[in-house]
């Protein structure tokens, strides 16, 4: 015997629990829903995203800052001229510091190329970077004499080793992300739009209006004349 208001009971709750939901689909502001898309196309149209920027910007300081280090160690040395004919023309693997300058060349070229110019959205240009560089900076420290040449034994193979790493954090845990992220939100304020839209449809856009139906040519001396043959002849 209780079945039936039982029944009731849940079908009325049912509905209650979906009166907010439906609150909230009719709450939409299609104003601020465009506005947010505008937003949202904006930042397309500016090509990169501010993270990426900062990103490339990151990937400039390592080969400036690796440059810098390679050319005080010119000078410490004795001069840049002699100590640069010395590295570069009789290049020697255990003993010279060029190749890892070259090795901030390559990392700069290859990350620029892939996350500036043709703005890849997967880690793998960096993972290749990043493994081509521990590899040789390992290989170097154990075949090499670096050590026996004083502190920037130490410093160039470390900090190479370190920013090539740092580069590799920052994009795959603040650049992807993020960038994942902000396209989810275009993606839902698009839908959320397009709902509004056919929630909506007598919301009217720019330029659009309505014009009233034309008037009968004519229409006035018709009424006029049928007036005059309804009055009663005297």
């Amino acid at each position: 015997m209780n079945r039936v208001p039982a029944a009731a009971e849940n079908a009325h709750s049912s509905s209650v629990e979906s009166c907010p939901s439906l609150r909230d689909v009719h709450s939409i502001n299609p104003a601020q829903l465009m506005t947010r898309i505008e937003s949202y196309e904006g930042r397309e149209k500016k090509g990169i995203s501010d993270v990426r920027r900062t990103f490339c910007l990151f990937v400039t300081f390592d080969l400036l800052f690796i440059t810098l280090l390679w050319i005080i160690e010119l000078n410490v040395k004795g001069g840049i001229e002699t100590t640069l004919e010395k590295e570069v023309l009789q290049y020697d693997y255990s003993s010279s510091y060029f190749d890892i300058f070259l090795l901030a060349v390559f990392r700069f070229k290859v990350l620029i190329l892939a996350y500036a110019m043709c703005r890849l959205r997967h880690w793998w240009a960096i993972a290749f970077t990043t493994a081509v560089t521990s590899a040789f900076l390992l290989a170097k420290v154990i075949i090499s004499q670096l050590f026996s040449q004083g502190a920037f034994g130490y410093v160039l193979p470390i900090i190479s080793f370190i920013l090539a790493w740092i580069e590799t954090w920052f994009l795959d845990f603040k650049v992807l992300p993020q960038e994942a992220e902000e396209e989810n939100r275009f993606l839902i304020a698009q839908d959320a739009s397009e709902r509004a839209a056919l929630l909506h449809p007598g919301v009217l856009s720019d330029g659009q209006f309505y014009s009233p139906p034309e008037s009968v040519a004519g229409s006035d001396e018709d009424s006029e004349e049928k007036q005059d043959s309804e009055k009663p002849v005297v």
